[in-house]
């Protein structure tokens, strides 16, 4: 039986609960595999800092955020825009803020499609290096942006349970 297919869309104001439910069900299951305890996964305030920052990024005039629908529900969102926070570089560098895909939906290929938008929108804007983070225990998200060609580039941020943020860079035209 094949699956229907997915379609990548902009993501609309009407997503927002969607966005913030798949948001939470994919960090659930990333911080889970990691170690993390399920009091540190979401605390009494989690859903509504997401349901405030994806809020932010549907408005903002600076990101870019697309869905990934297979059958009228949203399966995936990935996010990007210029850097959250600027480094010395200059502005030649687009950021994937998120890629989250619902769980039972991982293996699809939906993270590729997601993926590919990035890429799209690094090539629409003519910048030359992609820049994302991941913590070092989501060795899932790691693997998956191995095999897309990026690279870590040795910054690293404190995260949660004593692990850190790994910084990864992706020069598309270096492959």
């Amino acid at each position: 039986m094949t699956r229907p297919p997915v379609l990548l869309r902009p993501v609309v104001p009407a997503d927002l609960d969607s966005l913030v439910e798949l948001h939470t069900r994919a960090r659930t299951a990333y911080y889970r595999a990691g170690g993390l305890p399920a009091a540190e996964i979401d605390t009494p305030d989690g859903p509504a800092r997401r349901r405030e920052g994806w809020a932010r990024s549907i408005r903002s005039p600076t990101r870019t955020v697309r869905c990934a629908l297979r059958n009228d529900t949203v399966v995936g969102v990935v996010a990007m825009g210029p850097p959250l926070v600027p480094g010395n570089e200059p502005v030649l560098v687009g950021e994937l803020y998120q890629i989250h895909v619902l769980p039972g939906q991982w293996g699809q290929g939906i993270g590729g499609q997601l993926h590919a938008a990035f890429l799209r929108f690094l090539r629409d804007a003519a910048l030359p290096t992609g820049r994302v983070e991941a913590w070092e225990r989501n060795h899932r998200a790691q693997a998956f942006y191995a095999r897309h060609g990026w690279r870590p580039d040795g910054h690293r941020r404190p995260g949660p349970a004593g692990g850190c943020y790994v910084r990864m860079r992706l020069d598309p035209d270096a492959r």
